[in-house]
């Protein structure tokens, strides 16, 4: 098949993966779709599949109001909030020190400021999980507010283009939550005192997702692993972050179908990467017991594909000589080049085991991140399907050549 004809089938991965409904939220049915087809297109080619479903949350809502002082104020739902409807004075803080001297419990609490400056950690994320964010969450718990809004500024780097960000997300969180731009919360600041209403309307739903793991044996034990995240972020099509990783595991998927060499192949759909539980990512070390000696190496895929820029490659835990033989592979397709190290995505898993990991995505990667990522502008007409194949094509002569 020609690198045309690749790209486009490509094409029609990308388009399939976008356009279910309501998304690929962990826990949907547009995620089980995506999973679902993912799972038909590489059983097609002759891999094992596997497909255990592990439970998770799911999340509905529908309107949102505050009133307070007799203006009505456009607020958002935080993603897996409770419901509520409360009718109570406003309290205002801004600082860590503030919440603690603050009694709130009964009222609407207003965060803003330095105590919005960072999106909170899931209070049991275990990756990664700050000691200033566990110290806020419990703060909140034990002065029990009726509900929470929390007033946030830009932050690309840490939310991609949402504004306002939502700075609690969390299922396991019990108190009602939304949040607004932080102009907003100047103008309620003001407010402190007045009796103000805000109405929620969600619920949080018991699902179940998988990961799809497909698999080709090898002669030996060892095994290498690519990976992308099949998920999307709340309301996004989710074409950038993730559907352009997940179609490059699809066309290696065709590429490898032929491949009898001495390592397991596994192309691992992970499901779970822009959940609050990363409830994939835990499944897949819990079914792993914990351990990865019999990966040689992980790759991670992610944010590829952009239409401007190259896709960069970086290493982690890669002994010198395994690092070489991977830059030798790389540096014969035009469109790559090395690029600096990132921890927040799924290569960490592996990385922080001590396994030899390498790392794509776009060097546009910032540029993303300030204008598309988490948004509904994240679509498939911003992906260079030519890209994919480059990369799938360079996945395929790394895993020939070891």
């Amino acid at each position: 098949m020609t690198a045309g004809e690749l790209a486009a089938r490509a094409r029609v991965y990308l388009e399939a993966l976008c356009g279910v409904k309501p998304n690929r939220r962990t826990g949907s049915s547009g995620n089980r779709e995506a999973t679902d087809f993912f799972a038909a297109t590489v059983r097609a080619y002759g891999y094992d599949v596997d497909a255990t479903p592990f439970p998770c949350l799911d999340h509905i809502c529908g309107d949102v109001a505050l009133t307070s002082g007799g203006e009505t104020f456009e607020v958002f739902a935080s993603p897996y909030t409770l419901g509520c409807d409360v009718r109570t004075p406003l309290i205002a803080v801004s600082t860590p020190e503030e919440l603690e001297r603050c009694n709130c419990e009964g009222r609407i609490l207003l965060m803003r400021g330095p105590l919005c400056s960072e999106q909170l950690m899931p209070k049991n994320f275990v990756f990664y999980n700050p000691e200033h964010h566990q110290r806020i969450i419990a703060l909140l718990e034990s002065r029990r507010p009726a509900a929470i809004v929390t007033a946030t500024e830009r932050k690309p780097d840490q939310v991609g283009a949402l504004y306002p960000f939502p700075l609690i997300v969390d299922g396991d969180f019990h108190i009602p939550n939304v949040h607004c731009p932080d102009s907003v919360g100047d103008v309620l600041a003001a407010l402190q005192g007045q009796t103000s209403q805000l109405q929620i309307d969600a619920r949080r739903l018991p699902s179940a997702a998988s990961n799809v793991l497909a698999r080709l044996p090898g002669r030996g034990p060892g095994k290498v692993v690519l990976a992308a995240h099949i998920d999307a972020y709340e309301d996004s099509p989710g074409a950038s972050d993730n559907a352009s990783g997940t179609v490059v595991l699809l066309l290696c998927a065709e590429m490898l179908a032929d491949y009898r060499g001495e390592h397991g192949i596994e192309l691992a759909a992970l499901n779970g990467e822009d959940h609050y539980s990363a409830g994939g990512q835990m499944d897949y070390l819990k079914r792993s017991g914990g351990g990865f000696s019999h990966v040689l190496l992980a790759v991670n895929v992610d944010d590829v594909g952009y239409l401007q820029g190259r896709s960069l490659y970086s290493f982690y835990e890669c002994p010198a000589r395994l690092e070489k033989q991977a830059r030798d592979v790389f540096q014969r397709f035009e469109g790559l080049a090395g690029g600096p190290q990132w921890f927040n995505g799924d290569h960490m898993i592996f990385a922080q085991g001590g396994v030899p990991a390498v790392a794509f995505t776009s060097e546009c990667m910032p540029e993303l991140m300030r204008t598309v990522t988490h948004t509904a502008a994240d679509t498939p007409e911003i992906i260079d399907c030519r890209k994919l194949v480059e990369v799938a094509a360079s996945l395929d002569a790394l895993v020939r050549a070891l």
